[in-house]
């Protein structure tokens, strides 16, 4: 069984910084995905990023590429998802997820053992 934690949402003015973290006591299989969805009011959650735990390869939509970057840190159990210049449009809560399997990809019916989530609200 796999836990996991989100942690580090808040308020935060456009074009500001924040970084959430994704706790999880146990884990899958090293090389299958960790990833971060959100999910705005009223959307389908959508793809953030996703990092294995054995390589550190990560994959990132082309909605935050180059603004959010996805790490992980072995030791602590924890992926963390750092975003920069945030936009209005990046208001939603923030998932973290497991990978099913080694090509989980983008789609959130390929993931397990979901967090409770994390809201970040991007006001103007």
């Amino acid at each position: 069984q796999v836990l996991q934690v989100e942690s580090g949402g808040g308020l935060v003015q456009v074009g500001g910084s924040l970084r959430l973290s994704c706790a999880a006591s146990g884990r899958t299989s090293s090389s299958y995905p960790v990833a971060w969805f959100r999910q705005a009011a009223g959307k389908e959650r959508e793809f953030v990023a996703s990092i294995r735990w054995s390589s550190g390869t990560t994959t990132t939509a082309d909605s935050v590429k180059g603004r959010f970057t996805i790490s992980r840190s072995t030791a602590k159990n924890t992926v963390y998802l750092q975003m920069n210049s945030l936009k209005t449009e990046d208001t939603a809560v923030y998932y973290c997820a497991a990978g099913r399997m080694y090509d989980s990809g983008s789609l959130p019916q390929n993931y397990d053992f979901w967090g409770r989530g994390t809201q970040v609200t991007v006001s103007s």
